[in-house]
């Protein structure tokens, strides 16, 4: 493997910096070829980032976070997104992604992931895990960002081949991320031959979700399946069920246009138990409602307000509970105080 080349670079390493950088770039040339020059030169740079001082790092840290071409895209694209302009949008991201020669690629010993919170990170260790070592991708680059933009705009204009590729880039870096799953929901169901893969990915954003109208949402995929799949029962229990973190009236249309046709009337007991004999789990994962309590709790602790409050307000789209949204009350009027002291 590539470990002796670089246990051999390091054997030649000194205590001069400057020289121990400039010999580090010479081995960058001479391993450009190598079978494993993507792990080679990884590990080189990091020894370069080594040699480098304090002041130079800080430098080079504030270039990148002040040129960042992936953050200006997405900030101009999102301007025409809130603006309709969805086709413009998608021009500027094809120009991007045309020359985009892409970051932070898995290889042969490493992968690389980014999450939004500390909760998705907690999710992805508890239920996926790490077959390689973990690399994270810069907060300065949001590449699952960048993916989940192009792929939302892609299947707006029904180019649902390059959509799908684009979102399973955006699912690789944050493999949890509900919104990403859910994105890819809506290319399955517009297909048969993919109508399983709509069934098992809903499945996978329930098991993650953490949100209100992530729940709301996923309820109402399992609703719109279980009628295609001709159980009405079903779909109408996963339909009101959806209606318990978020009022929809086309839902309840929905749901009243079934009770109708089939004749059907249903208690809240009986639709949970439809739910339950197909293995649709009824709320929030306990794993992700335990953990949501947990940072709320921690971040108050340790006076980090902001944070968390976050999660307090994530943690009451899920349960609605009268507590917690006093608790957010408390908080929000304590961060507006400091806000005024400041």
């Amino acid at each position: 493997m590539y470990q002796k080349v670089i246990e051999d670079i390091k054997k030649n390493l000194g205590e001069n910096k400057d020289l121990n950088r400039k010999y580090l770039i010479s081995q960058i040339e001479i391993y450009k070829t190598h079978e494993y020059s993507t792990e080679i030169i990884k590990e080189i740079s990091k020894m370069i980032w080594d040699c480098l001082s304090p002041e130079e790092q800080e430098e080079y840290e504030r270039i990148i976070s002040e040129e960042n071409p992936i953050k200006d895209l997405i900030i101009e694209a999102e301007f025409y997104i809130q603006n309709n302009d969805y086709e413009k949008a998608l021009e500027i991201y094809d120009e991007f992604m045309n020359t985009f020669p892409g970051m932070y690629e898995n290889d042969e010993v490493n992968e690389y992931h980014s999450f939004s919170d500390p909760l998705e990170e907690l999710i992805f260790h508890e239920f996926i895990g790490c077959e390689k070592e973990l690399q994270y991708i810069p907060d300065n680059q949001p590449l699952e960002d960048l993916y989940y933009g192009y792929g939302f705009l892609l299947r707006d204009a029904s180019r649902l081949d390059e959509a799908e590729s684009a979102l399973k880039e955006s699912l690789r870096i944050n493999p949890v991320s509900t919104r990403v799953i859910l994105e890819l929901c809506d290319i399955y169901k517009m297909r048969a031959p993919t109508f399983n893969r709509f069934y098992f990915h809903n499945m996978d954003a329930l098991k993650y979700a953490y949100t209100g109208s992530d729940l709301a949402r996923i309820y109402n995929n399992f609703g719109f399946y279980y009628y295609e799949e001709n159980n009405p029962e079903l779909s109408i229990a996963c339909y009101r069920y959806s209606l318990k973190y978020e009022n929809d009236p086309f839902t309840e249309d929905k749901i009243k246009s079934i009770e109708k046709k089939y004749g059907i009337e249903l208690t809240d007991g009986e639709c949970e138990a439809l739910m339950t004999s197909k293995h649709i789990r009824v709320g929030v994962n306990p794993f992700v409602l335990e953990n949501l309590e947990r940072l709320a709790r921690d971040y108050e602790k340790d006076n980090m307000l902001n944070q968390s409050l976050f999660f307090y307000r994530r943690l009451y789209s899920v349960n609605k509970n009268e507590q917690t949204f006093n608790k957010i009350k408390e908080l929000d009027f304590k961060t507006r105080r400091q806000k005024r002291k400041i």
